[in-house]
C-alpha cells in the first residue's frame, strides 16, 4: 500500500494536478481583491476556496501515508512544514475579527508554488544559504553609509539640511542616491548651492547656500561607484556562489538517491561480456586443476 502511494506522490500526473491546484488558489485570491467580483461571485469563490482546501489536505495525507507507520518523516522534510502550516491555519477558528488572518493564509497558498517546482526551491535554498556571507557585505555597506553619512552632515547641512541636516536624514538621503533614485538632484543641489538648485524646503531651517562643483561631483559619484557598482554586485556574487553549491549538493542528492534505489546505470555491454569471460575462464582453470589431481590420485591407488 505504502508502495503505490509513493508511486502516486512522486508520479507527475498527481504533482503537476497540485500544481494546477496551486495556480488556481493564486488566481482567486487575486480575484478577492476585486469587491465587484466578490459580490456577484462570493459564494463560488468561497465554494472553490473549500474545495482547494481539501485538496490541499488529501495531498498532505498521501504524502503522509506514504512513509506508513514512520508518517512523522513527513516533517522532516522543511517544505512540507511550511505545506501543513499553511493549511492548519486555514483551519483555525478565526472569527470576522480576524479575518484578515485567514486572507493572509490564503495568499501564503500561492507561496506554494515554490514547493511544487524544485527549481524554485533550489533559488530559495540558495538565497538562505546565503545569508551569513551577506550579512559580512551588508556590514561592510552599512560602514560604507556611515562614513559617507557623516560626511555628508559635516560638507552640505548648511547647504541642504533637508537632506543633510542630521546623521539618520543623511543616510536616507544616501539610501536614495544608492538606489539611483532622482538622485541626480541631490548632487546637483550640493554642486551648485541650494539657492541655484532650488527646492522646497520643508524643515524650517534657514538654509545658508553655497555651491562647490568638484565636491559635490566627487561625493556623489564615488559613493555611487561604490555603493552600486562594487557592494551591490557583492550581494549577486555571494548569491550566485550560494546557488552554485546548492546546485551541486543537489545533484549529489539525487544521485545518492538514485544509487540507493538502485537506479544506477548498468555496466556496459563491453565491460559486462569482458567480466562474464574472465568469470568462465577461471571456472575452466579450476576445472582442469581437479582434473590433474584426480589423475595423481588414481595413479597412487593403482
Amino acid at each position: 500500500m505504502t508502495d503505490k502511494l509513493k508511486q502516486i506522490a512522486e508520479s507527475q500526473r498527481f504533482q503537476f494536478s497540485v500544481l494546477g491546484v496551486i495556480i488556481l488558489a493564486a488566481v482567486i485570491v487575486g480575484l478577492e481583491t476585486s469587491p465587484g467580483i466578490v459580490s456577484r461571485y462570493g459564494d463560488q469563490l468561497h465554494l472553490l476556496n473549500e474545495i482547494i482546501l481539501w485538496v490541499f489536505v488529501a495531498e498532505a495525507a498521501i504524502k503522509m501515508a506514504e512513509h506508513g507507520t514512520r508518517f512523522w518523516r513527513y516533517c522532516l522534510d522543511p517544505w512540507n512544514v511550511f505545506d501543513f502550516l499553511v493549511i492548519a491555519v486555514c483551519f483555525l477558528p478565526i472569527n470576522a475579527q480576524y479575518a484578515a488572518v485567514l486572507r493572509l493564509a490564503r495568499v501564503f497558498r500561492a507561496l506554494r508554488l515554490v514547493t511544487a517546482v524544485p527549481k524554485l526551491q533550489i533559488l530559495v535554498n540558495a538565497l538562505i544559504n546565503s545569508i551569513p556571507s551577506m550579512s559580512y557585505v551588508g556590514m561592510l555597506l552599512f560602514l560604507l553609509f556611515y562614513v559617507y553619512g557623516v560626511m555628508g552632515v559635516f560638507l552640505f547641512r548648511d547647504n541642504d539640511p533637508v537632506h543633510f541636516q542630521d546623521l539618520p536624514t543623511s543616510m536616507l538621503s544616501l539610501f536614495r542616491v544608492v538606489t539611483q533614485e532622482d538622485w541626480t538632484d541631490v548632487m546637483y543641489i550640493q554642486m551648485f548651492g541650494s539657492d541655484v538648485y532650488a527646492y522646497d524646503n520643508t524643515t524650517g531651517i534657514t538654509p545658508k547656500p553655497h555651491g562647490n562643483w568638484w565636491l559635490g561631483m566627487g561625493f556623489f559619484v564615488s559613493f555611487v561607484f561604490l555603493g552600486t557598482m562594487i557592494m551591490l554586485n557583492l550581494f549577486i556574487g555571494v548569491i550566485l556562489n550560494s546557488m552554485e553549491e546548492v546546485q551541486k549538493r543537489h545533484e549529489e542528492e539525487l544521485a545518492l538517491q538514485a544509487a540507493a534505489e538502485g537506479k544506477a546505470e548498468d555496466p556496459p555491454p563491453q565491460q559486462t561480456s569482458a567480466a562474464t569471460g574472465e568469470a568462465f575462464t577461471r571456472i575452466a582453470d579450476r576445472l582442469d586443476e581437479l582434473s590433474s589431481r584426480l589423475d595423481a590420485i588414481q595413479q597412487r591407488l593403482g
